[in-house]
């Protein structure tokens, strides 16, 4: 038989978009650069700098739930096409759920801990392991995030 198989993209051709950006690229001095396929498409980073083209660097890759769960922005959720979207930052992130209820309960479990965490701003001697809410919260998280 023959035919072609598909390589993976060299380093510099590896690309990203960001919301105001366009397209970035990882910075080669990044521990990053030669990784050359990420299990999500999603990545976090810390510094982003221009010269001949725009550069992230002390980047990571971040799954669905993580980026779901401690992202910034409201939550949202609609049905589109029968399928129920999830979206973050007014639709620019947007994830499809397996289904209506597994949507419903991370955009739940994201509100607990959004007012778990808001509790402890308002508390900082309250340990959240050890408060019986707090440790539902987290276990359900660890939980999610480690299995998915």
């Amino acid at each position: 038989s023959t035919g072609a198989v598909k390589m993976q993209p060299k380093a510099e051709e590896l690309k990203f978009i960001t919301k105001n950006d366009g397209y970035v690229h990882i910075h080669p001095s990044s521990v990053n650069y030669q990784t050359r396929h990420f299990e999500s498409p999603y990545l976090v980073y810390h510094e982003k700098i221009k010269t001949s083209r725009v550069f992230i660097r002390d980047c990571s890759m971040v799954s669905v739930y993580p980026l779901v769960l401690l992202g910034g922005g409201q939550v949202h959720m609609q049905l589109q096409k029968g399928k129920f979207v999830m979206s973050l930052d007014d639709g620019w992130i947007q994830f499809v759920a397996a289904s209506h209820q597994v949507a419903e309960l991370v955009k739940e479990l994201r509100c607990e801990l959004d007012q778990l965490l808001q509790d402890k701003i308002k508390n900082p001697s309250m340990d959240l392991c050890m408060c019986p809410r707090g440790s539902r919260i987290i276990g359900m998280i660890v939980k999610l995030v480690t299995t998915q």
